[in-house]
């Protein structure tokens, strides 16, 4: 499957200001039944293993529909990896009269379940960041994970290329019932299957947990040794979890990707640890989805530019990030600051690298 054009930021605000192109809302929807400026808004994220959703995606999204409404309330709670209690949170916000539900989903097979209960009540969904399977929602919005895939491959591709790398990569991807870490993992193999660098072996870690991706790292480091040269990891913190498994053993650790921008990520990039991670601001989807939710509950029918597991989508172009580029990224950053990545034990790695703290 070839992945579909991405938008950039500025397609915000026709996002903003998109009203509705037919009387007629998208299949399913409530349109917000109630009050309008009064709606309630479930925001339903999948875990903590990442750090974002906890300290950039909730808040983020809760700023953005107080802007646009004061009077609408919103309903967050975290799965924590768990897809029963994901539903469960799903059916206590119909039973609190939700008008509009966003969710990303734990299980993308399973969150079809709460498209389907939320379908009979009139209620809209918002598949956030991950799409959700078997039973299309509403709209989705997330940025083009299998462009990050193919970023974050090609980046270190073209890396090795140019180091004169030998050997083979191994592939550590995300949560196989993560649809969206089934695209970032077809984006890494439109990158290296057709390199010279040979696959030594690939594995999908449960829940996107950076202990077990550490383990199976482990194993690997000791079945291959110096035949690794690099190391494409889905997100920071499967990358993470592959770098603590190189120190572990003593070896020298190889070029590792990553996805997020987190702060601990930033600072293995500085330190030369990790070779790449990928911006993606989450003020941009998050915004997006607040707008979207909003137009809902006025029963306005948001534009999408794409279609994406037969749901409306608007998807979002990446950044990647190395060290050439960091100081750049930061310096425009909303989401980390160069001091949160530039603590003491990094100051002169930070300075190295043209990081201004100010």
């Amino acid at each position: 499957m070839r992945r579909p054009l991405a938008v950039t930021a500025t397609a915000l605000l026709a996002l903003a200001t998109a009203t509705a192109c037919s009387s007629e809302g998208t299949e399913g929807a409530g349109g917000g039944g109630g009050d309008p400026e009064n709606a309630k808004i479930a925001f339903l994220m999948p875990d903590i293993a990442s750090t974002r959703y906890e300290l950039y995606d909730s808040p983020l999204f809760e700023a953005r529909m107080k802007e646009l409404c004061p009077g609408c309330e919103v309903i967050y709670n975290n799965a924590r990896a768990d897809a029963s209690r994901q539903q469960q949170q799903a059916d206590s916000a119909l039973a609190q009269g939700v008008d509009v539900i966003v969710i990303d989903p734990v299980d993308s097979t399973a969150a079809a379940s709460v498209v389907n209960t939320a379908r009979a009540q009139g209620v809209p969904v918002i598949a956030y960041d991950r799409p959700v399977l078997e039973t299309p929602p509403d709209f989705y919005i997330s940025f083009d994970n299998e462009a990050i895939g193919e970023s974050i491959g090609d980046s270190l591709v073209a890396h090795l290329e140019e180091t004169g790398a030998q050997g083979g990569l191994l592939q550590v991807n995300g949560s196989p019932t993560d649809a969206a870490a089934g695209l970032i993992k077809q984006g890494i193999h439109n990158a290296i299957d057709d390199s010279r660098f040979e696959l030594l072996a690939e594995y999908d870690t449960p829940d996107w947990a950076p202990a077990d991706a550490q383990e199976w790292v482990s194993g690997q480091i000791t079945r291959f040794g110096d035949r690794i040269a690099g190391v494409v990891a889905a997100n920071d913190g499967t990358g993470g979890g592959a770098i603590a498994a190189f120190k572990a053993a003593g070896a020298g650790v190889p070029p590792v990707t990553g996805n997020d921008f987190e702060v601990a990520a930033a600072q293995r990039v500085v330190a030369g640890d990790q070779y790449n991670t990928i911006s993606k601001p989450i003020k941009i989807v998050a915004e997006a989805a607040a707008e979207v939710a909003y137009q809902f509950v006025q029963g306005e029918t948001p534009e999408s530019d794409t279609t994406l597991f037969d749901t409306p989508s608007r998807l979002f172009e990446p950044t990647v990030v190395t060290l050439d580029n960091i100081a750049e990224v930061l310096a425009e950053s909303e989401q980390i600051t160069p001091a949160d990545v530039c603590t003491p034990q990094y100051a002169d790695a930070c300075a190295a690298a043209g990081i201004d703290v100010g």
